[in-house]
Order: C-alpha cells, then structure tokens, then sequence
C-alpha cells in the first residue's frame, strides 16, 4: 500500500453520512443479501466439486488414507475461529473485514498490513482461477463437442462474464452461484449414492479416521496444507455484512453454516473415495498414472456415462462459481480501501443503480484480462504456470491473514467480552489462532506440493506476504505521526447502531 491517496480526511468520513440504501456513491447496497445468499457465496468459492477431483486425490496421493479426517479436522479449527470472528461483527462491519478486525483488535497499522496482504491474496487467486478455467475448458470442450479453441480464449471469456456480473446488483451473482453449487453437490451425491448402492471392493472402514493415520502417518503435514485451502473464501462472509439483512445475525450464521457443510460434505465425499475405491486401493489408484480422471472414470464405472459426461461439464462451471466469488470478495476490499483513501479513491465509488462496487470491479476484470494476455503473450502454462503459482501464493497469503485475524479477535475482547462467553471470544479463537498459524507453517514448510516446483522460487513465491505485511505496518505508522486526523478515521466509514451492537 503507498500513502498518495491518504489525504486528511474530513469530520465526515465518506459513506458514513447515514445514507444505507446504496443512494450515497461510497455506500454499497443495504438489505440485499440474506443468510442462503452469503452461504453460497463463501461455498461456492470453495468450489467442493474442484476440492474433491483435485484436493481429495492429491491428499490420498502425497498423504495417505488420513484425507477425509484431516479434513473435517480443519472444520473444526476454523468453526473455533469463526465463533470469535463473527462475534466481532456485532461492533464491526466493514467490507474490508480482515482490514477492519485487525486494525480494531491490533492497530490500525496492523490491519494497513494484513489488508495488503489479504489484497494481493485475492488478486493472486483470481487470476490463478481463470488459468483453471482456460486449461480445464479447453479440453473438456474439445473432447466433448469438438470445441477446440486455446485456453486463453475460455479464461478471457470467464473475465468478461465476471465482469457483467460483478458489475450487477450482488444478488444476482448470488442467483447465478445458488445454481452452480446446486448442481455440484447434486452430481457428487449422485457419486457418493451409486459408491455406497455397489459396496465397493471391501468392507467400509473407518480407517480414514483414525488419529494415527491423520495426524501421526508420512508426510500427513501435506493433508493440512490441501485441508485448509479447501476452506477458502469462507471468512468472506463478513465482507458482505454492509450488503446483508439483519448482518448482526446473518454474518454469524452464514459463517457457521458455510465451514460446517464444508466440513460434513467434504469429509463425507472424501470418505466415500475410500468405499468406491476401497482402503487401500483409493491410495494405490491416487499414486496411479490414473489419478487426474480416477473420480471421473469412478462415477461413470458407478452411476452411468451420463454422470460422467455431466461433471466433466460442471468442472468448468464449478472454476467459474469460484472466481466469481473471489472477484466478488476482492472487489469489496479493494471499494473498502479506495473509500478509506488507502488505494484510489475512485474505487470505493458504487454503481447508481446497481449499488455494487461498480469501479472496483471493473478495475479487477481489467487487471485480471491483462494477467491472462501476459500468460498468453509469455508462453505459460495455464495449469503449471499461470494457475498453480499464482494459487499457492494466494492460499498461503490468505491463511496469514486468517491467522493474524484469529489473534485480533482474541486481543479485541481481552479486556471486554461485551456479553460473550470466555468460550466464544477466548477460549474458542485462541485454539483457532493456534490451528491457523500451524497450518500456514505447515504450508511454507510444504510449499513445493502446492507449487509443483523445486529451489528458489518457492520462497520467491513466499516474499510478498512479508513484505507487504510488514510495508503495510510502516505506512500506518507513518500516516499516525503525519496526518493523525485522517489516521483517526480509518475504519470508521460504516457504523453499527448501538443497539445492534448491545445485541
């Protein structure tokens, strides 16, 4: 983050002027989202159906049989998080949430950080998600229809798409994800009732989860580092607590509903490769030179050609509900930041009519259309290049962030719990804290399976969450000793009623 557009602000922040109808052009829409609405946001940027043809195999391929316990284990750590996280958003809403709960728990200069690093983080995986879409589209369209056109062509029709949608009212991007999901948990409950109707090659076990098979087995730190990116995009519920109904109640249970079917769903499905597959034989197929289509190939086996044909279909369309979910999350911090005057003031304007953030959006469809050109222009790899480097920098970026936040929020309520529990506002996020900084330590020290690579670009890949961290931190220091009034204010363009805050 620089410090041109931190200009010293008026007594009136902008947005903060009571206008909550979207009238006023820093202030999103009000009212438009209720909790189904966030839940398939944060659901579908998890993408489950990707998670389970590409995270579940690779976690029976580099971890062992421990996958599905491992899993829902994660669910656990970030359900602790979450109890703290959405206790705070009583008292704070902000579309920037990780910016607005660190800069309250921690500092403002702490939150410029974390918000740098959450931005790029972002950025990274939208990007890194139109390279998916582009590879995956391009063969499945060239194998089923004939359809054979280059990968670029697919990712810079995804950014064109995106961008009419992000540039729309939020929910009818809502609309359009409740679909996608649908269909995805449709075809892969369609896997898992045809798996468990045959009965697979041996007797169900429950081996998968065994502690000493999830936490004690070779190499089960790669399970954590697939376990925990198959949650992301689920903190981005508060991001939408300025757009939501009754936010004070929608955020928390959108957050807690979203990791717990995440969870269940996840740790069901990964369970039923083990039955459709066998103990053994799920680890012994995953080190197969037939890994990549073993799902695929299992569900047509198992419920018919049909299935088959159809989720090779919704692969793509699961990659598209996912990048327009993280568009849609980054748009709102990058409006946050703009009208808090950390970035452009230009961004934190909104559509007139659609109440979204109008220039965000379309400022990030721009830089992502240029990301793919550059691909396209450089000769790179759409899965191994463009997709996979820019991916594990961003999963890696985005658990930072979600550790820093856990520690905020343990700090936030030390000295008032404002009517909560020590369970929910301390005891809860402080084991949530410790299992999110595991986890990112358990990803740096594993880097080289996300990235594939081998040397010094993994820590190349590494540097910007430091570096934008700790450059974040400076600059709120320097913006508290050169201009402590426009400083005063930051964070503080939303306010919360106090009887919502009185709860």
């Amino acid at each position: 983050m620089s410090t041109p557009h931190a200009t010293e602000r008026s007594s009136t922040p902008p947005g903060a002027d009571g206008s909550s109808d979207g009238s006023s052009p820093t202030s999103l829409a009000s009212g438009r989202l209720g909790t189904w609405d966030i839940v398939f946001f944060v659901v579908s940027a998890a993408a489950p159906l990707t998670v389970i043809l590409s995270g579940a195999v690779t976690s029976f391929r580099m971890g062992g049989i421990g996958a599905p316990g491992a899993i829902l284990f994660c669910a656990v750590v970030l359900i602790f998080f979450a109890l703290g996280f959405t206790a705070m958003s009583k008292s704070v809403r902000n579309a920037g949430a990780f910016y607005a709960y660190v800069s309250r728990g921690l500092g403002k200069p702490f939150g410029i950080g974390v918000s740098s690093v959450t931005v790029f983080a972002y950025i990274s995986l939208v990007v890194s998600f139109y390279g998916f879409i582009g590879f995956f589209a391009q063969f499945t369209f060239a194998e089923l229809f004939g359809l054979d056109l280059p990968w670029g062509v697919w990712s810079l029709l995804a950014v064109g798409i995106v961008a009419f949608l992000g540039y729309r009212k939020v929910d009818v991007g809502a609309k359009v994800l409740a679909v996608l999901l649908t269909l995805e948990v449709a075809i892969l409950l369609v896997f898992a009732v045809a798996a468990l109707a045959d009965g697979g090659p041996e007797p169900w076990s429950l081996a998968s989860f065994d502690p000493a098979n999830v936490f004690f087995a070779p190499a089960a730190g790669t399970l954590f580092v697939i376990g925990f990116g198959a949650y992301l995009g689920f903190e981005s519920t508060a991001i939408y607590a300025e757009e939501a109904k009754r936010p004070e109640r929608t955020i928390p249970r959108a957050t807690i509903i979203a990791i717990a079917f995440l969870g269940v769903f996840y740790a069901f499905t990964f369970w039923i490769l083990t039955v459709a597959f066998g103990v053994d034989g799920v680890v012994e197929m995953a080190r197969s030179d037939a890994f990549e289509t073993m799902v695929i190939e299992g569900t047509g086996q198992l419920a018919g050609a049909w299935a088959a044909f159809v989720m090779k279909i919704l692969i793509v369309t699961s990659f598209f509900a996912c990048v327009l979910s993280f568009h849609n999350a980054c748009t709102r911090y990058l409006f946050s930041l703009g009208r808090e005057g950390l970035l452009p003031r230009v961004l934190g304007r909104t559509g007139k009519k659609s109440g979204a953030p109008a220039v965000a959006s379309l400022s990030l469809s721009a830089f992502s259309a240029i990301g793919v050109l550059i691909a396209i222009l450089v000769g790179a790899d759409p899965f191994l290049g463009l997709a996979l480097w820019t991916y594990a920098t961003g999963v890696q970026g985005l658990v930072f962030a979600q550790a820093v936040t856990a520690i905020a929020v343990v700090w936030y309520f030390v000295k008032d719990r404002r009517g909560h529990s020590v369970w929910r506002v301390t005891i809860a996020p402080i084991l949530g804290a410790i299992g999110l900084l595991t986890g990112f330590v358990l990803i740096i020290t594993n880097f080289e399976v996300v990235t594939g690579l081998e040397g010094a670009i993994n820590w190349i890949l590494l540097l910007p969450t430091p570096i934008l961290f700790i450059g974040g931190i400076i600059v709120g220091l320097v913006l508290k000793a050169s201009k402590p009034t426009y400083y005063a204010g930051l964070t503080e363009t939303v306010t919360v009623p106090a009887e919502e805050r009185a709860g």
